[in-house]
């Protein structure tokens, strides 16, 4: 295909396997906050020192060694308690695993891009496909010494994976950081100190089916009550039988409240967490709780009420619907959003554009949402764009992980199916094939909007192209009939016209259409054709 890289076949995503919901620990007495404070601060501790023994125990781990850090645990808090944070430990080691390996792709990423254009002679000109050779001599040995540094950067980091070391930091090494930053976080040492330690805080425990209300540790009952059974050095402060301290706030969850009501009510297991928010001096409790695996509709269900394809940029969704045979249908739609500010205002701004984007799709009636299969991971390093801060910017500011997993939790909450599609050529493609077609003096179209399209024409199985023929010797048919999308039972597919003499010059046809009077003709190529049909400059075909 003259270089192109072969496609990816698309897919419908799996649905979400988990939930999860919140609410406002209000009217807390200073009682209730003294004793959360002191099992955090507690159970805190014990996670950090079985954090230090996962890491040292390095690819050695094994089920011994953890039944053996869990019965230490044991205790010194309760069989329930140590599981919880044996299991938080390992979830934590197995993210910086992964994150060590992304980072270790990274750098081989930059490496080999390096040495390919130091290979190239100073000022060689770049292609599309292709970066060029550096601009000047002097360029050339910053980015030599850049190579060296980068090198021993991947085999520190290769080394690291090979003996299983990893670097995590409870509480989270961004905030470790700010300490030395002070001044431009604009925080005292106290305002630091108290963020420090609620996020080192544990106050969290897993479910188990079978148990009163599906929890024994962090246990809400239908009424909302909330009580926490106390690690053993803490008893002394329970204020109820059997160790536990009930708190005064009661807690409703208005999302998904019923959802949660008939898993408790019905003893399923339900997993809670515990945290302070120190910024608003407000406590939380998080629910969470697992969902049977849903079944994935077929490829062909979910294409068969047509597709809205998405392309996805920096500051807004390029939407177009089409129906099930890759006709666009309508006109455009954009969902801006703004991606400045901070995580919180970022994450509210993508999930506003979902919610418009997923409501925009129930109200046409389509089954699914064709969406690029995005992954920026090579195409972020500094190696590859040079000097092109602002496009580097541009393109990590794209929210593709975070993208994927707000979309697929919110569209299967209402019985939508997310279609991943190959993004390869979906820009250039689409502004070929569909961009210019579509403008009318009452409609703009972008290249983002075309290549709305070409993704739902992938998604649907079609090719991006208006139109796939046998290379026709003139303008005639005498090589064959252009393939047709559309079945043979399918109404309005492409066909020919009824002759011109069934109806009176102007009027409508036999369907009771109107048909507009063929344009005067100034060349002989601009003539009215002499055949008995006429098909759609926008009827789309194979």
């Amino acid at each position: 295909m003259g270089g192109l890289r072969e496609l990816a076949v698309s897919f419908v995503v799996p649905g979400p396997c988990g939930v999860a919901v919140r609410d406002r620990l209000r009217h807390l007495t200073p009682q209730d906050e003294r004793v959360l404070r002191a099992v955090g601060a507690h159970q805190g501790a014990l996670a950090s020192g079985d954090l230090k023994a996962r890491c040292a125990d390095g690819l050695g781990h094994s089920a011994d060694t953890w039944a053996s850090r869990k019965r230490e645990l044991t205790g010194v808090s309760s069989s329930r308690i140590a599981g919880a944070i044996t299991k938080a430990t390992h979830d934590q080691w197995a993210l910086a695993r992964r994150c060590q390996a992304a980072h270790i792709q990274n750098l081989a990423a930059g490496i080999t891009m390096l040495r390919h254009r130091l290979s190239l002679p100073v000022g060689e000109k770049g292609t599309k496909r292709a970066a060029g050779g550096y601009r000047s001599k002097g360029e050339w040995f910053r980015k030599s010494r850049r190579l060296a540094a980068l090198e021993a950067r991947h085999a520190a980091a290769v080394a690291d994976w090979q003996a299983g070391r990893v670097r995590v930091v409870r509480g989270g090494k961004r905030l470790l950081n700010t300490r030395h930053h002070l001044t431009e976080a604009q925080l005292t040492e106290d305002q630091w100190r108290q963020r420090w330690e609620a996020e080192r805080w544990f106050i969290a425990a897993d479910g188990e089916s079978g148990k009163r209300f599906g929890n024994e540790t962090i246990r809400v009952t239908p009424d909302g009550e909330v009580s926490i059974k106390l690690p053993a050095p803490l008893a002394h402060l329970a204020n109820t039988r059997h160790g536990r301290y009930t708190l005064t706030s009661i807690v409703a969850f208005a999302h998904r409240g019923a959802e949660w009501a008939d898993r408790i009510e019905a003893h399923r297991a339900v997993a809670y967490r515990i945290h302070l928010d120190v910024n608003r001096g407000r406590w939380y409790l998080t629910a969470s709780w697992q969902r049977p695996a849903v079944r994935i509709v077929p490829l062909e269900t979910a294409r068969a009420r047509g597709m809205i394809g998405v392309d996805t940029n920096a500051d807004h969704f390029a939407a177009y619907r089409l129906d099930r045979h890759g006709n666009p249908v309508g006109g455009p739609h954009r969902f801006p959003y703004d991606l400045s500010g901070s995580a919180g205002h970022r994450d509210a701004q993508i999930r506003h554009a979902l919610t418009r984007l997923i409501n925009w799709a129930k109200s046409v009636g389509v089954a699914a949402i064709g969406i690029e299969d995005l992954d920026f991971a090579p195409e972020k390093t500094r190696e590859k764009h040079g000097r092109r801060k602002r496009f580097r910017q541009l393109v990590s500011g794209i929210p593709t992980g975070k993208l994927k997993a707000r979309l697929v939790s919110m569209a299967a909450e209402h019985g939508l199916s997310i279609v991943a599609v190959d993004p390869a050529y979906t820009s250039l493609w689409g502004g070929q094939h569909w961009q210019k077609p579509l403008v009318t003096p009452h409609r703009t179209m972008s290249r983002h909007d075309a290549a709305g399209i070409a993704i739902g024409r992938r998604a649907l199985g079609y090719p991006v192209r208006r139109r796939t023929a046998p290379p026709p010797r003139d303008r005639s048919d005498r090589v064959g009939h252009r393939t047709v999308q559309a079945g043979s039972g399918d109404r309005g597919r492409e066909g020919t016209r009824p002759p011109a003499t069934d109806r009176p010059p102007g009027g409508p046809s036999p369907s009771g259409k109107r048909k507009r009077e063929p344009s005067a003709s100034n060349t002989v190529r601009d003539a009215p054709s002499t055949q008995q049909w006429v098909q759609d400059s926008l009827m789309r075909t194979g």
